[in-house]
């Protein structure tokens, strides 16, 4: 089942394996060391939208035990990665311009760290991608918008 996107083949093929899907997260987070060290998980991915479980565990807690403020952005960032990969076309790229979020709540549990944008969002100039990190319970802990700069390829 070809998706057109390397990274949505890549995942399917992960897929047809035992464990693929862990295996697929794996290895996607070994792209970018930093993001190994909160033990990812790619819940969903698919084009637009990539959803990614950060567990809550004493390595990724702060000073009074919820999860830290920057694992959760390190899962933002992750999500907002592998989709802007899986959604991006082919004749352009993109970079990160910087992350703003808001803490609205304590995180407490696992928590889900959503990535999502328009599909006719993909032209040259800035994206606004939204980020949003949701509880076990369903309550959002930490939003915001990670800014892309987008741009045509260069010729080869």
């Amino acid at each position: 089942m070809s998706h057109n996107n390397y990274l949505l083949d890549m995942q399917a093929k992960f897929n047809r394996l035992p464990f693929g899907q862990r295996l697929f997260s794996k290895v996607f987070a070994a792209k970018a060391p930093y993001f190994k060290t909160i033990k990812p998980f790619i819940e969903t991915l698919e084009p637009n939208r990539c959803c990614v479980r950060l567990p809550k565990r004493k390595a990724v807690h702060n000073h009074i035990g919820t999860v830290h403020a920057i694992a959760v952005c390190n899962a933002l960032e992750m999500a907002m990665g592998a989709m802007a990969e899986a959604s991006i076309p082919k004749h352009l790229r993109w970079l990160p311009k910087g992350l703003n979020v808001n803490y609205v709540a304590k995180s407490t549990t696992d928590l889900i760290a959503e990535a999502t944008v328009d599909a006719d969002a993909w032209q040259p100039g800035d994206v606004n991608v939204t980020v949003k990190a949701t509880d076990a319970n369903g309550h959002v802990v930490v939003e915001g918008i990670i800014p892309l700069w987008v741009t045509e390829k260069p010729k080869k």
